[in-house]
């Protein structure tokens, strides 16, 4: 399928990148970046994607471990942990694993976090350089790695009618403020659909790039896209299987299947927007450790 925006093959290129730059720094100051995840009780799918993540970051040549905690750590006692971090200088990349228990404040945990070790991007520093197009920052992961996608794939965004589908503060927000930027690979004409615009199908078929974050099975469906428009497909969702080992399976918030023979170019789901926020995170990190140096 020649209109298929191949997220794993772009995240592998960054990946060696990123790999580069850390043998790079090992050469010059003898230096390895270090990032530590921080997890706050046994959600499976939260270990399963700090897993992922350690993985990687070991492929590359980053220092990484995992800090878990029992579910009922106090919020106080989670500052105190990410205070000595912040104070650690072999740490650059601090990650403190969303979702967390319902007693503490995500607020008050990613604003806790040194800017310069917030590879996630959370801070509201990061959020505040990323609304200015101050580049000092760092960039959200997921919305990062779909930019990403745009520029490694030709995609022209400088006047696009760009539509974003969902208004987190995760994806949504940063991405229509990353694609709105007066910079290269930006300059879009940017609408924000969410659960309570109007019309939202309509607005849809105005994009000439069409990003779904709503988080919502198949949200997007063929009549929604128009031909010939870039479909990334940022949403998993998941749905009931009983043929799947595990009853039930994995899908995006685009209907792929119907979309893809209209669309210019998509991504699929899975392989597309997620190895690029794993492939950012690495990237992230390794220019905190860069930075540290400078």
């Amino acid at each position: 399928m020649e209109n298929l925006i191949d997220g794993k093959a772009i995240a592998s290129r960054i990946h060696a990148e990123t790999s580069a730059t850390v043998s790079e720094l090992a050469a010059k100051s003898s230096l390895k970046p270090g990032l530590v995840f921080v997890r706050v009780g046994e959600d499976p799918a939260s270990r399963a994607y700090v897993g992922m993540k350690e993985k990687m970051a070991s492929e590359i040549g980053i220092d990484s471990r995992t800090i878990v905690l029992d579910e009922k750590t106090t919020q106080d006692e989670l500052l105190g942990i990410i205070a000595d971090l912040n104070s650690d200088t072999a740490v650059h990349g601090i990650l403190v694993q969303a979702p967390l228990p319902s007693h503490i404040d995500e607020r008050v945990i990613f604003s806790a976090v040194d800017p310069g070790k917030d590879v996630d991007g959370f801070h509201p520093v990061n959020v505040g350089k990323l609304m200015l197009g101050d580049t000092s920052g760092f960039r959200p992961c997921t919305p990062a790695g779909v930019h990403e996608l745009l520029i490694r794939s030709g995609v022209e965004t400088s006047g696009a009618e760009v539509v974003v589908l969902g208004r987190g503060n995760i994806v949504g927000k940063p991405m229509a403020a990353i694609l709105m930027q007066k910079a290269a690979h930006a300059n879009a004409t940017v609408t924000v659909v969410h659960s309570r615009s109007r019309n939202v199908a309509e607005s849809c078929r105005r994009a000439d790039i069409l990003i779904a974050a709503m988080g919502s099975a198949h949200f997007v469906k063929a009549d929604m896209v128009k031909p010939g428009a870039v479909v990334i497909d940022v949403g998993v969702n998941r749905i009931d299987d009983p043929s799947a080992k595990r009853g039930y399976r994995l899908v995006g918030d685009v209907d792929f299947e119907n979309i893809q023979p209209l669309a210019g170019m998509i991504t699929p789901n899975p392989g597309g927007v997620g190895p690029m926020t794993i492939a950012m995170l690495m990237h992230n990190t390794a220019l905190a450790a860069s930075r540290a140096i400078a």
